[in-house]
């Protein structure tokens, strides 16, 4: 096996571990591997070890991996994770099957608006801002509720859940608190009858914690492919 087969192996690990412990059935929580800056080949070699979903944070190198890697398609899910502008919403659209990162309505408009009639519903998460972190993208808690209505009835979109990224925490139990802010926030929305399934929650520090508080997909970069080399012009 391959040294990323390896890394996804021992993440597959930690997951099902943290779904022990946090008594809960380890297929409940996907794994979405973060291929940012690493190339096609990285990819390639994790698909081979049996992952499919994977994540960018810059459109223009999710796009370049997404045509190098072509010829498996079918067999891949990209989902864009990073911050999205409007003028870049057209491509992802074409090209993406997930968006995490929705913060404002605008941005939903033009996926929407641009999302090839042939291909299935676009599926998209809102980026909430947990903790009020002042440089970070998100929609505030308190708005979230009416972004999350007023995304859920556009054609051509899917609106699967929320996506956050606490601040970095010391330990296990400060970052299950911010972790389980995100899930109370995931659980009031579903309460008001929007049919979320997806909270989008926990990285390479953190996975443990996020699985705990309710995350259903957690996005794992460092420990599968290392870290990282470069960051795109």
């Amino acid at each position: 096996m391959t040294m990323i087969g390896d890394d996804l192996q021992q993440v597959r690990a930690r997951i099902d571990k943290a779904c022990a412990d946090a008594g809960r059935d380890p297929s409940a929580v996907r794994l979405l591997a973060v291929s940012k800056t690493f190339g096609p080949e990285a990819v390639r070699e994790a698909h081979a070890a049996g992952q499919a979903a994977f994540g960018e944070n810059y459109v223009q190198e999710g796009l370049d991996k997404i045509a190098a890697l072509a010829d498996l398609r079918a067999g891949l899910e990209w989902h864009c994770i990073g911050p999205l502008q409007s003028n870049k919403t057209r491509p992802v659209a074409e090209q993406f099957d997930w968006v995490h990162s929705i913060d404002r309505l605008k941005i939903a408009e033009r996926l929407s608006a641009q999302r090839p009639a042939h291909l299935p519903p676009l599926q998209v998460c809102l980026q909430v801002n947990v903790d009020g972190g002042a440089n970070k993208s998100g929609v505030p808690p308190e708005e979230a509720l009416a972004l999350a209505r007023a995304v859920a009835v556009l054609p051509q979109l899917t609106l699967r859940g929320l996506m956050a990224i606490p601040e970095p925490a010391a330990d296990f139990a400060a970052q299950r608190e911010l972790c389980l802010r995100a899930h109370a926030l995931f659980e009031s929305i579903r309460a008001e009858g929007i049919a979320l399934d997806t909270l989008s929650l926990g990285m390479s520090a953190d996975l443990e914690a996020a699985v705990s508080a309710g995350s259903t997909m957690v996005r794992i970069g460092t420990a599968i492919f290392g870290g990282r080399a470069r960051k795109p012009a």
